[in-house]
């Protein structure tokens, strides 16, 4: 299990990055891509609770918020109408062999996946620095959750949440908010020879960056935790060996991409 993870890290890690600094429309594919198959992952484990989502509204949705992220086109509005009244329709055409579940499920897993992910664009396509506030938190973000896999397998004895999630502990949890602070330090402190002086981006900012990464990115893990508890499975897929699925992968990826954007657009000055 830890080779194929490491293994899987070693292959993807250079294409991610690479992606990362072309910025533009190879990042969007990469982040499309990867929403689309969280989306289609969710509605999967949607099923298993029971319900019957329509995938195309739900894929529909992620791509309007990425769309709408990437572009200056206003899309956003016309899109949710056109998208919310359409599903709407057919929920009501085929009400006698479907529940208002089957709608909900559709809609939120869409605006879940969709919204958080079009941080990813946001970020990567701030002005300036977008591209080196993204190396701060993504680095951040994956370091912390080796850090309290690692962790937590070997030294955790105090179960964070139980109810959703056997594995995570609080030792887990606390080393990943370290690890976190000091990977934001470092990549902030690294790049600033990119960025030369008077950049938004210092240490002292990837410091806090990083642990407010480390302390609430870990809440999108167990939201998704709590939908794969309750469907009874371990992971949201088997598309990277060691990882899970793409779900699996972007959980705590999406809130550290909506804490970053937030961060180096309103509180860094």
């Amino acid at each position: 299990m830890l080779r194929t993870r490491l293994l899987t890290a070693i292959v993807l890690i250079p294409i991610v990055v690479w992606l990362i600094y072309l910025g533009d429309m190879p990042f969007l594919a990469l982040v499309a891509g990867l929403a689309t198959l969280a989306e289609m992952e969710f509605c999967v484990l949607i099923t298993r609770l029971g319900f019957r989502p329509i995938h195309l509204f739900g894929i529909a949705l992620v791509w309007l918020f990425l769309l709408d992220g990437f572009t200056e086109w206003n899309l956003l509005r016309p899109g949710l109408t056109v998208i919310l009244s359409l599903s709407l329709m057919l929920q009501i055409a085929r009400r006698k062999h479907s529940r208002v579940g089957d709608w909900t499920g559709t809609v939120a897993s869409g605006v879940y996946v969709g919204l958080f992910g079009s941080y990813l664009v946001r970020l990567r396509g701030l002005s300036g620095e977008g591209l080196w506030w993204t190396l701060v938190a993504i680095p951040a973000i994956l370091l912390a959750d080796s850090a309290a896999y690692f962790i937590g397998s070997k030294w955790g004895r105090h179960k964070l949440a139980p109810s959703l999630s056997f594995g995570k502990t609080w030792e887990g949890y606390a080393s990943g908010i370290l690890v976190a602070g000091l990977a934001g330090a470092f990549f902030a402190w690294l790049w600033t020879f990119r960025t030369g002086p008077g950049g938004t981006l210092t240490a002292s900012r990837g410091l806090v960056l990083g642990l407010l990464i480390g302390t609430l990115a870990p809440i999108g893990d167990l939201a998704v935790s709590m939908f794969k508890r309750e469907a009874g499975v371990d992971d949201s897929g088997k598309l990277l060996p060691g990882h899970g699925g793409a779900l699996d992968r972007l959980d705590s990826v999406l809130w550290t991409a909506a804490i970053a954007y937030y961060y180096a657009t309103q509180f860094v000055k």
